[in-house]
């Protein structure tokens, strides 16, 4: 159905008003909602911050006492002369100096000092009938009476005074209210507002306002149920004066509350003039707006008309021309068609320009993902070469302890040690391979970055050179951490290699390691609930563009030219940092250098190691046990079983699982069996030992492997690396036999000769 101008205009208006007076309530809703937020905000801090000061006063209280229980004053017999216990009353005055409150101590149905008295007075006063023996906060109650003080309700902090494992006395601390009452006005609260502090069982110890009035009323009982629940949170009540308030509360770690709360109504907040002055004028704006939309559409269809014909013009490719219409919104938009019919014939080309370069950036792409392939598959062929090569030094260095058990092993002393060092170097080779190809096992284990940095100092310095300086600095108060030193070794190598290029000129890195606080954590909430390790890299080298930083931990981003890097260095360090239970970041400045800082999980107070698999005391003699040895390679099968029948075993051979579950069936009954991981056939290693857990629960068993990506065995079975030292293997060996006569299995019955 035609719409008229008029009618248009109309809706344009409405369409462009109600949101705008959409807005203006929203504006007034938000103001509320605002103001109610910032007294949400002012009374969560408030809460927060009396409650450290009243905690740190309790603290002081606390010190005071633990200080007072270990002097030697208390060191004499039971009771205690009155030369120690002037000591300790002129010890404890020091102590309280500029303080509220008094000192005692006490023993079973006697209090035998109390500053609380004239100095060296001793009267007699009766004391509890028994001794705390912890030490905790006590909540309010009465005091003790002494005569010629007034009666007063009291706080107080309990330490045990306990030698050679005998509780002898109690060191109490007092604290009034009159105390934290000076704290809690010394706030000052805006008027109408309360402040309250409440010990452990809900009794208010001090108030604003109201004062030593409220002293020992329990707190309201919905409240104190809230608290009860919680530490800290917001609540609705009523006052202990009938007035409706909403507040906040946060309790110490000491049990001690403090609540901070306002009248409901104040909370609830008031519409500001301006705002209303807004709404008001939103309204008027309406009805101006309405009778001018009128007005103006009468004048409107003309220049309408006029930019039809424009808009023909270049529909049909012929130049636009610039008709003047009175309007200078139509004026211009008849200018932008001359313009646009200009440039339809650059924009071509541009166009053109744009299909090439994004073909360009397609062609790139597609390079990268056979890079990516091309390491993967590089990948897969370094973990299978790592594999075989593990297996030919299995065969080397159990040949060279045959060899040395020969009669003229002396003459080849020097052959063999030689042969023994080249097969170390190879093993470390091999496990470097199996890193780069992603079959190295995640070895998690406690690290002291105190120690390991300074270490890992030279390691850097033979990546970086002499033009870099690198410093180290570790807070002496430092978390140690639970990871993969291989991984972080790597992740700190491709991080060096990353500041050697930022820096061709030389600089400086830096390796800083502290404990991280709060702010640090701020912006991850997926991390974790636990203590963090901030480890932190920087540079002075040429930095990175913000727009490149958002990318820096993207796989196969790099800034180099194509094919002068594989952009998986910072990949590494980001995966590394994840999988540990971390996180990682990267800040950067054009011409001022890169810092990449990781957050590492802190090791537990009381995590411990995870035990050998065998003990390293155990006897290594294995004579006349029966050993089925399961191994596909061949040659090191054979030389595997020579070296078990040096050492005066008997081995049964199977090449994969199947045949060795076959020969088990058969009758076989070997002592231990010793098993390859990585075999073929239907089973590997690790399901052979599971099967046999089951089928033969008596039957210890130990794995070895070349390829180390076993960490779902090294929890369950006893796991050696090849090419493993014979000694270490006949160690574990021994190690399951005797696990296995611990456990009350017996030894596997002998065959006839």
């Amino acid at each position: 159905m035609p719409v008229t101008i008029r009618s248009r205009l109309l809706l344009l208006v409405l369409s462009v008003l109600v949101p705008g007076m959409l807005g203006v309530a929203w504006l007034i809703g938000s103001t509320y909602e605002a103001e109610r937020d910032a007294h949400r905000r002012a009374l969560r801090d408030t809460a927060r911050a009396l409650s450290l000061l009243i905690d740190g006063e309790l603290q002081r209280r606390a010190t005071i006492a633990h200080v007072l229980a270990r002097s030697p004053e208390l060191d004499g017999p039971s009771p205690l002369d009155e030369e120690s216990l002037l000591g300790l009353e002129r010890l404890a005055r020091r102590a309280m100096q500029g303080m509220d409150g008094w000192v005692e101590l006490r023993m079973p149905g006697r209090v035998l000092m109390s500053t609380r008295l004239p100095e060296g007075s001793r009267g007699e006063q009766p004391g509890p009938a028994a001794l705390s023996p912890i030490a905790l906060m006590q909540p309010l109650a009465p005091a003790t009476a002494v005569a010629g003080l007034p009666a007063e309700m009291v706080a107080a902090w309990v330490e045990p005074v306990t030698r050679n494992g005998a509780l002898l006395y109690n060191i109490v601390v007092t604290v009034r209210p009159s105390e934290l009452q000076r704290i809690v006005q010394a706030q000052a609260p805006p008027p109408g507002w309360i402040g309250t502090v409440m010990d452990s069982n809900g009794l208010l110890v001090a108030r604003l306002p109201g004062g030593v009035a409220f002293v020992g009323r329990p707190g309201r009982p919905d409240l104190r149920a809230r608290m009860a629940g919680s530490t800290e949170g917001a609540f609705e009540s009523v006052s202990l004066d009938g007035v409706p308030a909403a507040g906040y509360f946060s309790t110490s770690p000491l049990g001690w509350s403090y609540v901070s709360a306002m009248p409901r109504g104040e909370f609830a907040g008031r519409m500001p003039q301006a705002v209303q002055r807004v709404g008001v004028g939103a309204l008027a704006l309406l009805a101006l707006a309405m009778g001018g939309a009128v007005w103006v559409a009468r004048r409107i269809e003309r220049p309408i008309r006029a930019l039809k014909t424009a808009a023909q013009d270049l529909q049909a490719g012929r130049p636009v021309l610039l008709r003047p219409t009175g309007i200078v919104e139509c004026d211009e938009v008849a200018e932008a068609l001359a313009a646009a019919g200009r440039s339809m014939a650059s924009a071509r080309g541009e166009l053109e320009r744009s299909v090439a370069q994004a073909i360009e950036r397609t062609r790139l792409v597609e390079q990268r993902g056979a890079q990516s392939q091309r390491v993967a598959a590089l990948g897969r062929l370094t973990g299978g070469v790592a594999h075989e090569f593990n297996n030919l030094l299995g065969v080397i260095s159990n040949s060279m302890h045959l060899m040395q058990r020969h009669a003229s092993a002396a003459e080849l002393q020097g052959p063999l040690k030689a042969t023994q060092r080249s097969v170390d170097k190879g093993s470390q080779l091999t496990q470097h391979l199996l890193r780069f190809a992603g079959r190295r096992a995640v070895r998690i284990q406690t690290l002291s970055l105190a120690r390991y940095l300074p270490e890992v100092q030279e390691l850097m310095r033979s990546v970086l050179g002499r033009r870099i300086e690198i410093s180290v600095d570790v807070s002496l108060d430092i978390w140690p951490v639970r990871l993969d030193t291989n991984e972080l070794d790597l992740a700190l190598v491709n991080l060096a290699l990353n500041a050697q290029d930022a820096m061709p000129s030389g600089g400086e890195l830096r390796l800083r390691a502290r404990n991280a606080g709060a702010e640090d954590l701020e912006g991850l909430p997926d991390l974790a609930p636990g203590n963090y390790v901030l480890l932190t890299v920087a540079d002075d080298g040429v930095g990175l563009a913000p727009a490149m930083v958002e990318h820096a931990f993207e796989p196969f981003f790099t800034t180099k030219g194509v094919g002068q890097g594989s952009g998986l260095g910072l990949s590494q360090v980001h995966g590394f940092a994840t999988q540990a239970g971390g996180a990682a970041r990267l800040a950067s400045t054009p011409g001022l250098g890169t810092k990449v800082s990781l957050l590492l999980p802190a090791a537990q107070a009381d995590g411990a190691e995870a035990p050998l698999p065998f003990a390293e005391s155990a006897p290594q003699s294995i004579a006349g046990a029966t050993v089925l040895l399961v191994e596909d390679d061949e040659s090191l099968g054979d030389v595997t079983a020579a070296l078990l029948m040096a050492h005066g075993a008997r081995v049964v051979r199977a090449g994969d699982a199947d045949a060795a579950l076959r020969l088990l069936d058969a009758g076989v009954v070997p002592e231990v069996l010793l098993s390859d991981i990585v075999m073929p056939g239907s089973m590997d290693g690790v399901g052979l030992a599971r099967r046999l857990r089951q089928q033969h629960p008596g039957l210890p068993v130990v794995l070895i492997t070349g390829f180390s990506n076993t960490v779902m065995a090294e929890g369950e079975f006893p796991v050696l690396r090849k090419p493993c030292p014979p000694a270490e293997m006949l160690a574990a060996l021994q190690a399951a036999m005797a696990s296995r006569r611990a456990n009350g299995h017996p030894a596997a019955p002998q065959p006839r000769s």
